[in-house]
């Protein structure tokens, strides 16, 4: 086939986005489904950034499709000076990287990391309709299979108010997933009314399943998201630290609380959106924080002068905290665009809690001392946990080539290819091990529930013997000493039965890796397996279901036919065939990957599910149950 200039292949307009989704939206399966939504959203809170938006309303409408309303100024439409046959607002829709947001003076802050918005949801979209309110009339224009107008925009009527309301039907030619979920939404949405202080927004859900209405709106701003994520945890002290500074065109906002936990829960945000790698604006927040409370343990002679500084991850222990920066031109780094790089915010952000901290700690001493002395036992704890991870670091040292002896290692030393199975049971481990591929499939049988790290500090932790072999096994360290690139397993995946314990069990070591290995669920390296419920024979055919709508499903499609369920108590019932037909052969398993899309919101999640308090647990499953297949936070 002659390569040559025909070849070259220029895709216009929305074709690229209908082309590869994937890299607009990040995948076409749940994630990708609900981004378009807060693509939408976003342009929305822009508004209300702007200062021109106090509503926004987002129904899901009872056939499948969002609705998205706002009372801003609404999107512009005239005719564009570059694109003469199309009015702003076609423009806006249809075009990728056209806004207001490129250098005018429509938005001095706004947040979308890449500026493709809502003509990417137009793109992925069998219809999309828009109407705005703006110059007393009311104006709508419609686009059909991937962006295509139907028409040109047309005055509908009179209107005495603004704004903007557009309405899609995602695309399940493109998206894996058209079936929005509830629960998704509210959380991102809750914490979207969080970060823009005094905005209402108000969700519905119409379809007649569960017809469902929230409204969000928090005139504390980020003091109401830290009290909110502390709520399930026992607060250190009762005031919430914070402060709010202008700078030039833009602000910090920090709020903050400890609790009697151990793990440190610090969230950042650059104009609302949300920095999980950090970035220049957390780095000048850390660096004040160590250095006030050094300052202030020392002045009051709580630290003593031949006692050793505590150290930052001593005082951030049990630390619930809000950093919100809004900035002009906000340079954002990293592989997935989550990192802040704009270097002046490391100072504002320093100076301002170097000032403002210090003032807190002064007007506050009560709780100055008890989160003084809550730093203390941190630190004596992390002298311990080191101890107790020197002590792991011998053992295996001498014990064959480093590893756990019921390790069933695989031979590859290729972490690329590699997979580590985490079993529950001798049973179930026993069939895994001859079910492998020992190649690349290594095997590690647990016994029974892992510790709750939830509510152990990390030197009771790493004394737990399941814990030392999971940590060994995997190889990279954990807690501040982690090492993503001495991972040596590219998937790990959690197999345990389809039934509750095996649930528990699976949760127990999805907080584990969140809490002392986050980095390792960031890079995608941890899975769940996806073992069957049911197997199912009809004549010589057999099939395997995975839970009991499969199961509703497949006897509804065979209704004439008499089907006899065999249902699995557990992954040690299957044969080893079975099991690793259905479970573990790479042609033929499935597995849920874990992600973490927004790091708050997984913590808030963890907190409730692992944390101490029954009520907020027992209302999370109850409003989660059904929705099981999203279990991946």
């Amino acid at each position: 086939m002659a390569y040559d200039a025909d070849a070259i292949t220029v895709l216009k307009g929305l074709e690229p986005v209908r082309e590869r989704p994937g890299m607009y939206i990040g995948s076409t399966g749940p994630s990708g489904l609900h981004h378009l939504v807060y693509e939408v959203v976003d342009n929305s809170v822009d508004e209300a950034l702007a200062g021109q938006c106090s509503r926004i309303e987002v129904t899901i409408l009872p056939d499948g499709a969002c609705r998205v309303r706002d009372n801003g100024r609404g999107i512009p439409v005239g005719m564009h000076r570059d694109y003469p046959d199309k009015s702003a607002l076609e423009v806006v829709m249809t075009v990728l990287h056209a806004g207001g947001k490129f250098g005018g003076e429509g938005y001095k802050i706004s947040g979308g990391l890449h500026g493709v918005g809502v003509s990417v949801v137009n793109a992925l979209s069998r219809r999309l309709e828009v109407e705005v309110c703006r110059e007393g009339g009311r104006f709508a224009l419609t686009f059909v299979d991937g962006g295509k107008p139907v028409g040109e925009i047309r005055r509908i009527g009179d209107s005495s108010t603004t704004g903007t309301m557009v309405t899609f039907w995602p695309d399940g030619s493109i998206l894996e997933e058209t079936d929005f979920r509830a629960q998704t939404l509210v959380e991102r949405l809750r914490e979207m009314a969080f970060l823009t202080r005094g905005l209402e927004i108000v969700f519905r859900d119409e379809r007649p399943s569960e017809p469902v209405e929230h409204v969000f709106c928090f005139e504390g701003g980020i003091s109401d998201f830290v009290r909110h994520l502390n709520a399930s945890k026992e607060a250190l002290h009762s005031l919430i630290v914070s402060f709010r500074e202008e700078v030039g065109e833009g602000e910090v906002d920090i709020a903050m609380q400890w609790n009697t936990g151990y793990y440190e829960g610090i969230h950042s945000f650059a104009n609302n959106i949300a920095t999980t790698e950090g970035g220049m604006h957390e780095e000048g927040f850390k660096k004040a924080l160590t250095n006030v409370l050094n300052k202030y343990a020392r002045a009051k002679g709580l630290l003593k002068e031949k006692e050793d500084n505590l150290l930052g991850e001593d005082i951030r222990e049990g630390l619930t905290a809000i950093l919100s920066v809004k900035l002009r031109n906000p340079q954002f780094e990293g592989q997935t665009k989550a990192k802040l790089g704009n270097t002046e915010m490391r100072s504002i952000v320093e100076k301002a809690t170097n000032e403002r901290l210090a003032q807190w700690f002064e007007e506050h001493p009560v709780d100055g001392k008890i989160i003084v002395s809550k730093a203390g036992q941190a630190a004596r704890a992390r002298i311990a946990a080191r101890a107790a991870r020197e002590a792991t670091r011998r053992k295996s040292l001498l014990e064959s080539a480093g590893m756990p002896g019921k390790l069933a290692d695989c031979s590859s030393r290729n972490p690329e290819l590699s997979e580590l199975f985490i079993v529950e049971g001798d049973s179930a481990g026993g069939s895994a091990k001859k079910a492998r591929n020992p190649e690349f499939q290594a095997i590690l049988p647990i016994r029974g529930k892992i510790l709750n790290v939830e509510r152990a500090r990390p030197d009771k932790m790493l004394k737990n013997e399941e814990i030392q072999a999971l940590i060994t096994a995997i190889g990279a360290g954990i807690g501040a000493d982690f090492d993503l690139s001495k991972a040596r397993y590219h998937k790990i995946i959690c197999m345990s039965d389809a039934d509750v314990d095996g649930s528990h069990i699976r949760t127990l070591l999805l907080t584990f890796f969140y809490r002392q290995m986050p980095e390792l669920v960031k890079a995608g390296y941890v899975y769940a397996a996806q073992p069957p419920l049911f197997r199912v024979d009809l004549g010589k055919d057999t099939h395997y279901l995975k839970d009991e709508g499969a199961l509703e499903r497949f006897m509804g499609e065979h209704s004439n036919r008499k089907i006899d369920p065999q249902r699995f108590k557990g992954l040690g019932e299957m044969d080893w065939e079975e099991l690793g037909a259905t479970t573990m052969n790479q042609a033929t398993r499935t597995l849920l990957q874990i992600s973490v899309s927004d790091a708050a919101i997984a913590d808030d999640v963890f907190s409730v599910l692992m944390g101490e308090d029954v009520d907020a647990r027992r209302t999370f499953i109850q409003h989660n149950a059904k929705d099981a297949r999203f279990i991946d936070i």
